[in-house]
């Protein structure tokens, strides 16, 4: 069943960028911090929230954090919000470090991407060996791991999409973790995929996938870029190679936004999101639904 949906909406309310409000944890959301591993030296963190009310083997989301992967924090306050639905909602969330592969390095250009190239690949690293202790310890953490989705924003959204697509795949990358295992959802805030064999194709379908992306950004590639048999591709030629493929998919495009989409899903989206999970991934609906945002009242300056 193919639903495809375009949407204009006329609202009163800009985007903002982020809300940078300080949330305090409200007290039915229990939180805890471990190591899930050392790399380089680095002690790399997991937190985990969980709502305070026990029910045994919940379903988990794995978050990835922002920042180019250069900078960023699992414990940002700008992530509350969205922290704080999926655990009320019965959900464990998981937000790890990872090690920021751009840090001190040149931004780089379409003529030279090994140092993105190996950045992306450290976040995918840590995301599976994150997703690896959470399986060895699902016991202790009550986590179901047949439902573990995986979220990101910005550069954690490049690592999420990138991971699903990998494992799809039975890339060498993903020898840690155990054969017959698939995230069972995706949901990607202005993220994109980076390919050295040509465009991204899947051996298996992939996960169900959420996406949100605004048209103008500057940041992480809107739709691919493109040299020779490497490029980017970005959330837009995603969804039309998932609508091509018949894969299930959501894709909000953000007409004249840039790269604040990264973010403001995560407050102003939560019941999308949720409605979502329920649907594509645990009543298992295989829809494709585009939304096209674009609010009349508060259009960029060209």
């Amino acid at each position: 069943m193919n639903i495809r949906i375009s949407a204009l909406l006329i609202i009163c309310c800009s985007f903002l960028l982020f809300d940078v409000t300080a949330q305090v944890t409200p007290a039915d959301i229990h939180k805890s911090t471990m190591v899930y591993g050392t790399k380089d030296s680095l002690e790399l963190k997991l937190d985990l929230f969980t709502n305070a009310k026990p029910v045994t083997k919940q379903p988990c989301v794995i978050f990835m954090f922002g920042g180019g992967f250069m900078h960023g924090e699992r414990d940002n306050k700008l992530y509350s919000a969205y922290f704080q639905k999926l655990a009320q909602n019965n959900f464990k969330v998981i937000s790890i470090d990872y090690r920021l592969g751009l840090k001190g390095q040149k931004w780089p250009t379409v003529f030279n991407t090994q140092v993105l190239k190996k950045a992306i690949a450290m976040a995918v690293s840590d995301l599976y060996d994150a997703t690896a202790y959470l399986i060895a310890n699902a016991e202790k953490l009550d986590i179901d791991t047949s439902m573990i989705i995986v979220s990101g924003s910005s550069a954690g959204a490049v690592a999420t999409l990138q991971a699903d697509w990998e494992k799809r795949n039975s890339m060498a990358s993903t020898h840690v973790l155990p054969a017959q295992f698939q995230y069972k959802g995706v949901i990607a805030f202005a993220g994109a995929i980076l390919s050295y064999i040509g465009k991204p194709v899947y051996q298996i379908p992939p996960a169900p996938t959420m996406m949100f992306h605004g048209t103008a950004d500057k940041i992480v590639v809107y739709n691919k870029v493109k040299l020779f048999n490497r490029g980017m591709f970005g959330s837009a030629y995603l969804a039309e190679l998932f609508k091509k493929k018949n894969y299930p998919y959501y894709f909000q495009s953000a007409k004249g936004r840039g790269h604040e989409i990264a973010g403001t899903p995560m407050s102003k989206n939560l019941d999308d999101i949720m409605w979502f999970i329920h649907t594509y991934i645990q009543q298992k609906k295989h829809y494709q639904m585009e939304v096209s945002f674009k609010d009349l009242y508060n259009l960029p300056n060209n």
